[in-house]
């Protein structure tokens, strides 16, 4: 499990690009056979690539989260970002098609995560399952719930005019798939539409991270980061996730539509419990 240690916007300014990918950007997640996990002390967040192709992979418990098994103090959401797979969560068995979300809550035991065609030939499907999960400490536990693509809370956002058209869907949150501080969901952009959350904000009482994912091989996100008045920016590729501190803009802008899971946790669950400002006071 690598560690990412906090930082303060102050520490930005001064930051090579180099300084802000290994600081903000997290790739390679997704490596055959392999479960791959970062740590941020951004309000204690795991980030979780898991990716089951030869044979399942069972989540296991990490000295760094000073647990013997993974969900002895936490929770998770789990969005499948490749083919279809299973997460079997205390012996149930959980299918997830691409872009669904499995919410695992405090106390589960074994988890195991397995593909269900590694190779690729099944109709309209492309191979292995790709794991992401987004975890946070919970207090108490909520049951293990999974929620389909586009059948969360939908929210239609944006417009063509300003190419930010584009379809939220909410999987955890207070008022869905319940959780202790957990907030998820996964947005796609509309054909033609490039911007992601312009109008940008910030959450000064929630970290949120962001997975770019189905982004074209050769097609990136310029991703904003920062305090509103000091932003920089990220070149992101397909399947790279993004830590976001509580005091930082996250927003992006593709060479091809795309779509991301954004998950947050922290201080509340309220979705538009969010900083907002003009794109015109931007630096």
């Amino acid at each position: 499990m690598e560690q990412r240690y906090a930082t303060a916007p102050d520490q930005v300014p001064g930051m090579t690009t180099q300084d802000l990918r290994d600081r903000y950007l997290v790739p390679d997640l997704f490596v055959d056979d392999e479960i791959r996990t970062v740590y941020t002390h951004h309000d204690r967040v795991v980030l979780g690539g898991i990716s089951p192709v030869s044979a399942p992979l069972t989540l296991p418990g990490y000295p760094e989260i000073r647990s013997e098994r993974f969900f002895d103090h936490r929770e998770a959401g789990i969005v499948n970002v490749g083919g279809p797979g299973t997460v079997t969560v205390d012996g149930t068995a959980h299918r997830l098609a691409h872009g669904a979300c499995l919410y695992v809550g405090r106390g589960a035991a074994d988890v195991v995560l397995a593909s269900d065609d590694v190779s690729g030939s099944a109709a309209g499907e492309a191979g292995p399952a790709r794991f992401y999960l987004f975890s946070a400490p919970a207090h108490t536990a909520y049951p293990t719930t999974l929620v389909e693509p586009g059948q969360g809370t939908v929210r239609e956002l944006g417009d063509q005019v300003t190419s930010n058209r584009r379809t939220l869907n909410q999987y955890i949150h207070e008022n869905g798939v319940r959780s202790c501080q957990v907030v998820m969901g996964v947005t796609t952009l509309h054909p033609g539409s490039m911007w992601n959350t312009m109008p940008a904000h910030t959450h000064d009482r929630r970290t949120e991270c962001y997975l770019y994912f189905d982004l074209p091989t050769e097609a990136r996100v310029v991703h904003l980061l920062g305090e509103p008045t000091e932003t920089r920016h990220m070149v992101v590729a397909d399947r790279e996730a993004i830590i976001s501190p509580s005091w930082s803009v996250h927003s992006g802008v593709g060479t091809a539509a795309y779509s991301f899971v954004w998950a947050m946790a922290g201080e509340n669950q309220a979705f538009d419990d969010m900083d907002g400002f003009d794109v015109a006071t931007m630096r």
